[in-house]
């Protein structure tokens, strides 16, 4: 299985190179003439995003939160799946959770999935149904930008120490799926925020998947060739 999974992880690193590649080119997309013509979104966006990265090297870190929705978050993708969660410890050293069965998704969920962002969406797309939001708006991304910082800076720290969740599946595998998922939410919030639709981010991320692919296939058979003769 770990084998498997390594196997799967190399085939993953074209498509990471694609994905990112295609980001590149839709940042190329939405690069304006002037400041005047960036969209306020991307300035509420940006600026919680900012204000976070101020708080996490002027201040403490919130470390109990971040172990609390670090636990949280394998506790709602083991349910999702049908696991139960038998139990849960959360603490400022660390946290743990029992669940009666475990899979990739589930363990290695808190790296790609933003809870508190996900939860400000959830909030926020079944508040606007009884309320008119229009006015919090721009707010409402400064929150979204500052979670999702949360959850960026959090992910890398936790990534550079030893992680079980991790080494359960392996890195290669495990970082390439994690990163991967990452730049694709990354990708997704700037189609949220700028005049890029959803059907040029995929476009672009599937020509450049395809791009590669093709590249890292024609390396391989050059290289193959190279050593027969």
């Amino acid at each position: 299985m770990k084998f498997l999974l390594f196997f799967i992880g190399l085939m993953l690193l074209p498509l990471c190179a694609g994905v990112s590649w295609a980001l590149a080119d839709i940042v190329q997309l939405v690069r304006p003439e002037s400041l005047q013509t960036v969209p306020a979104a991307f300035w509420w966006l940006s600026g919680g995003f900012g204000l976070w990265l101020i708080c996490w090297f002027v201040l403490p870190r919130p470390m109990r939160s971040y172990v609390l929705a670090h636990e949280l978050t394998h506790a709602l993708w083991a349910l999702l799946m049908g696991s139960r969660v038998l139990n849960m410890r959360v603490s400022k050293r660390g946290g743990a959770v029992k669940l009666s069965k475990s899979n990739f998704m589930i363990s290695l969920a808190p790296y790609f999935f933003p809870l508190y962002t996900m939860l400000l969406v959830l909030g926020y797309l079944i508040l606007q149904i009884f309320y008119d939001l229009s006015a919090w708006y721009g707010p409402w991304l400064g929150l979204i930008g500052l979670t999702w910082g949360f959850h960026l800076t959090f992910t890398v720290a936790a990534l550079a120490r030893h992680q079980s969740d991790v080494h359960e599946y392996g890195r290669v595998f495990s970082y390439g799926l994690i990163y991967l998922l990452n730049i694709t939410g990354l990708g997704l919030w700037i189609t949220a925020v700028t005049p890029v639709t959803l059907e040029q981010w995929a476009e672009t991320s599937g020509g450049r998947t395809v791009q590669s692919y093709r590249f890292i296939g024609t390396g391989t058979v050059y290289l193959a060739r190279k050593i027969q003769d």
